[in-house]
This record gives C-alpha cells, structure tokens and sequence, in this order.
C-alpha cells in the first residue's frame, strides 16, 4: 500500500472519527445518502402497507429496493481492497444476500432458501463486528433468549425446518451478541454508528421473530407492519455502522503492530 493511500485513508478515519461521535454531524454527512433508501421506504409502504402483498416480480423489486439504496449507501460511503474497509465490505456482502433472501421469500416455495440467504447475511454482519471485544454474559444472555425462541417454536417444526430453524436462530443471535458488544460505554469508546449497528441488531431480532411466531405458532397483529418496519430499520442502523468502521481497522492494525 502506497504512503499517498495511507494518507488518504488517515484522513477519511480522522473524518469518520468526528462525524461519528457527534450525531448531528452524522446526519448531516449521511442524511443526503439515505434519501433514496427512505424514498423506496416510503413507495413500499405506501404501495404495500396493508399487508396486500402478492408474489409477483414488481413486489419483489419493490420490496428490495430500499436494501438496494443502503448497497449504494454503503458503496458511496467508501469501498477498496485495503484492510481498511474490510468492515464494509463484509457489511455490503450481508446486504446483497440480504436482497437475495428478500425476493426469495416473495414466494413461499423458496422459504427455505430464503432462509439460506439471510443466514449468509447473519454470518457475514458477525464477522464484520468481530470478535473483540468477547463480552461473554452478552453473549450468555442471547443464548439463553435464542434456546427459549426455539423452545417456543419447536413443536410447529418438522424435519429439515427444525435444523433450518436452529441453525438460523443460531447465527442471528450471534450476531445481535457482536453488535452489541461493540458498543462500550464504559470506556468512551462507543460511537453513534455503533450504536446504530446494535439498535439495528435488536430490529432485524425483533422482525424474523415476529416472522417466526407469525408463520409457526399463531398469527400476530400487523405482522406485516411490524416486520418490515424492523427489518427496514435494522438494515439501516447496520448500513450506518460502516461510517466509522475504518477506525476499528486502524486500531487493530496499530494493536498487532504494537
């Protein structure tokens, strides 16, 4: 890597530093961004919001256009092969096959790969958020949530699905754990795009939850509503956590080199 690329990436880690500890300088640098994504947001609802969806190929544009923006979002904020943006190349790989698991499960026959696709995108998300630090009550605490979500669910499951299920339950509560255990208050070393990550963590939880318990145990009022909203959110706030992920890369390349 040339000295000029360094500097160049010194410069966008010092700018994403301060954009990222102040919220209104956040909405100020992404605002203009994230207006495509909260149009397509809009057009979704207001074209779908009754839960009148159907399986044909414009719900399924539709449908994924707002994750669609956030890949541009993502792309637009800074995107190479250095070790600097190895962060948001891991979050734009979980939103691609995010997309993909999106137009999968417009048709309930794909439901299984639908899953497949997000289960990729759970895996990626958690790798982007690393491993450090631990944190293991966190992590003790979404085991002990996810062991009673499939306790709850298991005895709607039959065959392939109660592996599917486990294994999917698996992966995105390890992935609310490393996003959560990202934000460190205690130590001043918490920003407001982490933040944004762990809030959107929480969102993505809470919507496959309500699909879940929506297509296996009992219907839930406003599913749809509650689903999507969540899900539209959660793919924001994670969307967001890369404004300040070459930080991170810098300080664990300073770490390793120290």
């Amino acid at each position: 890597m040339s000295v000029e690329a360094h500097i160049l990436a010194f410069r966008q880690i010092v700018q994403g530093y301060s954009i990222s500890k102040s919220p209104l300088l956040l909405v100020k640098s992404v605002g203009p961004y994230l207006v495509p994504f909260f149009k397509t947001v809009a057009i979704f609802f207001v074209l779908f919001g009754d839960d009148s969806r159907d399986e044909s190929i414009f719900y399924c544009i539709v449908k994924c256009l707002p994750v669609i923006s956030l890949i541009v979002f993502v792309l637009l904020h800074g995107m190479n092969l250095t070790e600097y943006y190895r962060y948001s190349r891991r979050i734009l790989i979980g939103l691609i096959f995010s997309c993909f698991g999106d137009a999968f499960l417009v048709w309930p026959d794909y439901f299984e790969v639908g899953i497949l696709m997000f289960a990729i995108a759970q895996f990626s998300y958690a790798r982007a958020f690393g491993w450090r630090p631990m944190k293991i009550l966190h992590g003790l605490g979404f085991a002990a949530v996810g062991a009673l979500v499939y306790m709850f669910l298991a005895p709607a499951l039959e065959g392939i699905m109660l592996y599917i299920v486990a294994a999917y339950i698996t992966l995105i509560c390890t992935m609310a754990w490393r996003a959560v255990a990202r934000v460190e208050f205690y130590n001043d070393l918490w920003t407001w795009t982490k933040l944004c990550g762990c809030i959107g963590s929480i969102a993505f939880v809470i919507s496959d939850l309500t699909i879940a318990i929506n297509k296996f145990r009992c219907p839930v009022p406003f599913q749809h509503q509650i689903v999507m909203l969540t899900y539209y959110a959660a793919q924001m706030g994670i969307s967001l956590s890369v404004v300040d992920s070459p930080i991170d890369e810098l300080l664990e390349k300073t770490l390793k080199a120290s």
